[in-house]
């Protein structure tokens, strides 16, 4: 049961982690806002045993390090910009948008406490009180 949980969490962190690097492709002003959080999202990924969406594809995506500085990770992948159309042109919808999707991702962590394994659930608690902060930093402080 506590492979099956870190797994569902490692993918809903990477879920997250991609709208992130969509929002940050769509929006590149928002970038010194959302480039730490995005690094957060990315330890919690890693810290469930996931990879980071298109973390194999970085490489080829790279091709300096200054393009990689400016959204804290490997920019999106071609093939994902179209995704980008999801995002709301309107910054300021966009990270509302960004907070609902942490709150979300926060909740469903917090309703799997109870059927966690206590040192996992200690991890998911963690990071749902991060993502707790994350939605307060995407609505109300900067």
């Amino acid at each position: 049961a506590g492979a099956r949980l870190r797994g569902a969490a490692a993918r809903g962190r990477a879920a997250l982690l991609a709208r992130y690097d969509r929002t940050l492709a769509a929006h590149p002003g928002l970038a010194e806002r959302l480039r730490p959080l995005r690094a957060d999202v990315a330890r919690h990924v890693r810290a469930f045993g996931g990879t980071e969406p298109g973390a194999s594809a970085s490489p080829k995506t790279s091709g300096s390090p200054r393009a990689s500085a400016g959204t804290g990770g490997p920019p999106a992948p071609v093939a994902s910009r179209s995704a980008e159309a999801g995002v709301p042109a309107d910054p300021g919808r966009a990270l509302s948008a960004l907070a609902n999707a942490e709150r979300a991702a926060a909740d469903a962590l917090t309703r799997a406490l109870g059927g966690a394994p206590p040192e996992l659930a200690r991890l998911f608690a963690s990071v749902a009180a991060a993502g707790a902060v994350h939605v307060y930093l995407l609505t109300d402080g900067e």
